[in-house]
């Protein structure tokens, strides 16, 4: 259980979806983990009728809660993810659409370009102020 002690790791939270996905599934089964060995131990205490080393419990114990709160954090970062899909899509495209039309134009043209774009950005921008 040691190895899921570790008080002075700060979580970083995964930057993709995929990621946050990832480390929720290795959470869980963390979790899973120390719930197995404080019930373990809990029986085995029973059935021995000894009393619960509480150093060990109060260690186990926190494990658990850090692990619970870290997974409320991915599972949180995860649904901010979900909100951003079709925002981060249109703003990849747009960079793949710029790099694909400045491959294509000399220095004149992206300069010409550019000027038109920003003309029309303004435009675009009083229309909807």
């Amino acid at each position: 259980m040691d190895k899921h002690l570790n008080p002075q790791a700060e979580a970083r939270l995964p930057e993709t979806a995929q990621g946050c996905r990832e480390r929720m599934a290795t959470l869980q089964g963390e979790i899973a983990s120390i719930r197995t060995q404080i019930a373990t131990t809990d029986i085995r205490r029973q059935l021995e009728k000894k009393t619960l080393n509480p150093d060990w419990f109060h260690r186990a114990k926190t494990a658990l809660r850090m692990k619970q709160q870290e997974l409320a954090q991915v599972t949180a970062r995860l649904a901010g993810l979900s909100e951003q899909p079709i925002v981060n899509r249109r703003e990849v495209f747009k960079d793949a659409l710029i790099d694909v039309v400045r491959a294509q134009c000399d220095d004149e043209q992206w300069s010409s370009l550019l000027t038109r774009a920003r003309a029309l950005s303004e435009t675009q921008g009083a229309h909807h102020g």
